[in-house]
Order: structure tokens, then sequence, then C-alpha cells
């Protein structure tokens, strides 16, 4: 089950990810010192950021440049002696990671990638500790939907709507799958797990041209804060490009 790199890159410095940090954080603060598994961690974007908070973090991603580019981040960062690196994805999980030895797991832009997503979920759950907690972020189907026939890609567009949990386009098969934030409770309920809080990502940041909240002063922070302003309002879920579940083992 290969998985993405792209997510943890995206994370470093992007206003517009401050929805999921702010989550990231209040889960981190429930485990001090915690031990953190992030597959498909890529260079590092998460990585890095959570190590500096004093916690161990160890990065699976089936990326050789990728993790030779979170070694150098580490380095320059100081905190390569809180990470650890190896190549693998998640069909790996059981051979890498012992059971029961995690207390966060990250799984950010994966669930998309992998054939079995259930099976998947089910090999998340044996590495985390009874009270662990997995952060998930996924690619929502609903503004899949939307973008699509904004694109002009209509055909797209019905096959993602009426193809039901994790249904992806024959037509576009490279983009991976789309859940809804329902289907995902229903997936991870069934594997073990207890979702306890959902949050919609990325309402209107790919919406509004870039060139205005780049280039116009205020507007990023501006944008920034009314995401924070929707993210947990229900009527804007099926409307955000990703939904975050934060789910307890």
């Amino acid at each position: 089950m290969a998985v993405p790199t792209t997510v943890g890159v995206m994370a470093g410095t992007d206003r517009r990810a401050t929805v999921l940090w702010a989550a990231l954080e209040d889960i981190l603060d429930q485990f001090p010192g915690a031990t953190v598994l992030d597959i498909g961690g890529g260079t590092g974007g998460f990585a890095v950021r959570i190590a500096e908070r004093g916690h161990q973090v160890r990065v699976i991603d089936p990326s050789p440049d990728a993790l030779a580019a979170l070694g150098r981040r580490a380095e320059e960062r100081s905190v390569a002696d809180r990470i650890t690196a190896e190549q693998g994805d998640l069909s790996d999980l059981a051979t890498l990671v012992p059971d029961g030895s995690v207390d966060v797991v990250l799984c950010h832009g994966v669930l998309e990638m992998v054939p079995d997503p259930s099976a998947a979920l089910t090999a998340i759950a044996e590495v985390l500790r009874p009270g662990g907690v997995l952060s998930l972020l996924v690619a929502q189907r609903h503004a899949a939907v939307v973008a699509r026939a904004m694109a002009g890609h209509f055909q797209q567009a019905r096959e993602l709507l009426e193809g039901g949990p994790g249904a992806v386009p024959a037509s576009a098969r490279s983009a991976g799958r789309r859940f809804t934030s329902a289907e995902l409770e229903e997936l991870l309920q069934a594997t073990g797990f207890t979702t306890t809080s959902r949050q919609a990502i990325r309402v209107f940041s790919d919406l509004v041209p870039g060139a205005l909240h780049d280039n116009e002063p205020g507007a990023a922070d501006a944008l920034a804060e009314l995401e924070r302003a929707v993210a947990t309002v229900p009527e804007f879920l099926p409307l955000a490009s990703q939904v975050h579940l934060v789910a307890h083992r």
C-alpha cells in the first residue's frame, strides 16, 4: 500500500493549515513525551514540528528522497535525535512497528491511495496503545464533485457523486479515493475506533484565486481566520477539500 508524501510537505509554513495544526496540538497535549507515528510523513512537514515539541516521532514513507530531505531538515532544526525515519508503507506496518507501541498516529493524505482502506485502518489500530489517538486527514468526496464540475469534468463529477464510499472515477484513477465524513466514521467504527471530533479543512482555500490571498495585504491571515471559523460548523463540512477526523482506539 504505497502512500503519498504531498500533504506532509504542505504543513510547514502554510497559514491555511492552521486549523489542522491547532487540532494536532490539542491531541499532543494529551500525551506529554508522546511516541508519534507519521505514516507517509514525507520530508517532515509535520514530524519536525512535532519533534520540536519534545515528542519522539517515527516516520514511514516509501520515498528515499523524501526521507533524505527529512533527515536534513531534522539536523537543521536540531531534532534528529527525536526522529526515526524508515522506508516503507502501510503494508509494512506490522513488521516495522510493534503492536501497541504508539500513542498517536498521523495518517494524512494516505487512505485515499491504499487498495483496502479497512485493512489499513485495522493495521493502524493494532500499533496504537489502548487510548491512543488517530489523526486522519482524507480528501472529501462532495468537494471533489464540485471541483470536477467547475473544471468541466462533468462525467467524473457524476461518477464521484454516484460511486459510493471511497469512490474514484474510472477516468481519474490516479486521483485516489474520496470519502465523506459519514463514510469515514463508519469505516473507523468498523475497525475499532471511536470518532471524537471532525473538522472541515480547506473550505475556501482551494476556491479563492491564489493571487488574491498571496498578494493582497492581510488576505492570507484573513483567509486563515475564516477557515478556523467554519472548521467545526457542520454545514460547511461537505464543502471542504479535506476532512479531518480524530479517533480514539
